[in-house]
């Protein structure tokens, strides 16, 4: 009973020691992006796609694919909601497919493969980032994916008091850890497939 004590405070030492180094260990976004071929917003706040569309008319990539979205929200809504142009009709791919992290990876493999893209940046929360940056390298090797974090209003910088942030963040890092053991054991899950990434008007 004393060994299997010792044991579990190990564990849980191990855990808590991982989530330090995991919140702490949060990439930050490059500072130079003009290798970039392709950008991809994963949806999950307005921020991401309002920060992926600022970077596409700064001159960043050719192409920005908005991966994620859900059916009901259409090309005209994404278009008002960045204050959209000529170049969004024109240049902006939207996924209705994924409906996960992994989703995200695959729809956007088989966008950059379709575009012949060997760079592409990643746009979504820092939080988030991690466990996007395993999925997408996982679904695309030979691509060079760069994490360009954001850092929603819900998370605050002291996030090691407030009550929300750590609740979330927690969630983040168990879903990371989940992910990469069923990478490292090939286990893929399984989500249902919606509608392909909707290509530019014509």
């Amino acid at each position: 009973m004393f060994r299997l004590r010792w044991i579990a405070v190990g564990v849980i030492a191990l855990y808590l020691a991982g989530f330090v180094l995991f919140v702490t260990g949060l990439p930050k976004a490059p500072g130079d992006l003009r290798h970039i071929q392709g950008i991809v917003a994963l949806t999950g706040g307005e921020m991401r796609i309002d920060a992926a569309y600022r970077l596409f008319k700064r001159g960043v990539g050719k192409r920005l694919l908005i991966s994620g979205v859900s059916p009901q929200v259409s090309r005209e809504k994404l278009k008002a909601l960045v204050h959209g142009d000529a170049d969004f009709d024109d240049r902006v791919d939207i996924g209705y497919a994924a409906e996960s992290t992994h989703g995200n990876a695959r729809e956007a493999a088989s966008w950059a493969r379709f575009y012949h893209y060997d760079t592409v940046l990643i746009v979504t929360a820092r939080y988030h980032m991690p466990r996007s940056l395993a999925e997408f390298r996982e679904a695309m090797p030979g691509v060079t994916v760069v994490p360009y974090p954001i850092d929603p209003e819900s998370i605050p910088k002291g996030w090691w008091y407030n009550p929300h942030a750590l609740k979330v963040l927690h969630g983040e890092y168990a879903k990371y850890l989940a992910s990469t053991v069923l990478n490292t054991l090939g286990l893929e899950p399984k989500e249902n497939e919606r509608a392909p990434a909707a290509k530019p008007a014509s």
